[in-house]
């Protein structure tokens, strides 16, 4: 049987966070748990693969509809320290999710709004695509763009500080109202900080 649709419980819900290794974490540990729930997802978590002799680490975005995996990261040699984001693997990776928001999923996550989606490009039309078709939506955003990230959500996303969550799949879920969490558990875990909502 499917999830309960999860359109009605939110509708787009920023994680905030300062360490981006606990955000990619947290989301994929999200996205498991709400497979093995029953839900449908579509979108992208991201996987650091540590590179002997490097200082950067291969990134890999798993689709979620699909389970494919696409490497994201230019290969700069082995001194490279600046951004190594390879824009042509993740324009691919933006079309496969684009067509897996036309299935009509429970729940669309996105592994972040980074300095990419900050400066105007990145997700930005992903996101767009998914508040316009009413899909809920679950994105992780670090602390150092949080204006940026307001500016472009204005008033239709939540916060949540990842730090103030447990850091497992279900507790994390549960807490951010996804999947078959009861009313009672969502309001008893969600409204110690839902005051981050209207944090300036």
């Amino acid at each position: 049987t499917r999830a309960t649709p999860m359109s009605d419980i939110i509708t787009i819900t920023a994680l905030i966070y300062t360490d981006s290794d606990a955000a990619d974490r947290a989301l994929r540990d999200v996205a498991m748990t709400l497979i093995e729930r029953g839900s449908r997802l579509a979108g992208l978590v991201q996987h650091n693969t540590a590179r002997p002799g490097r200082s950067r680490c291969d990134m890999v975005l798993e689709e979620l509809a699909s389970g494919e995996l696409i490497g994201i990261s230019q290969d700069r040699g082995p001194l490279a320290r600046g951004c190594a984001l390879d824009v042509g693997q993740l324009l691919g990776a933006m079309q496969i999710v684009r067509a897996a928001l036309d299935t009509g999923p429970d729940l669309v996550i996105l592994n972040k709004f980074g300095k990419t989606e900050a400066e105007g490009a990145g997700f930005r039309p992903l996101i767009a695509e998914a508040i316009e078709a009413g899909l809920p939506l679950l994105i992780a955003v670090p602390w150092r763009n949080i204006e940026s990230w307001r500016l472009f959500a204005g008033t239709m996303a939540r916060e949540i500080d990842l730090d103030q969550l447990t850091a497992n799949g279900a507790s994390l879920s549960d807490a951010l109202g996804l999947g078959h969490a009861s009313d009672e558990v969502r309001e008893a875990v969600i409204q110690p900080i839902l005051a981050l909502s209207t944090r300036h």
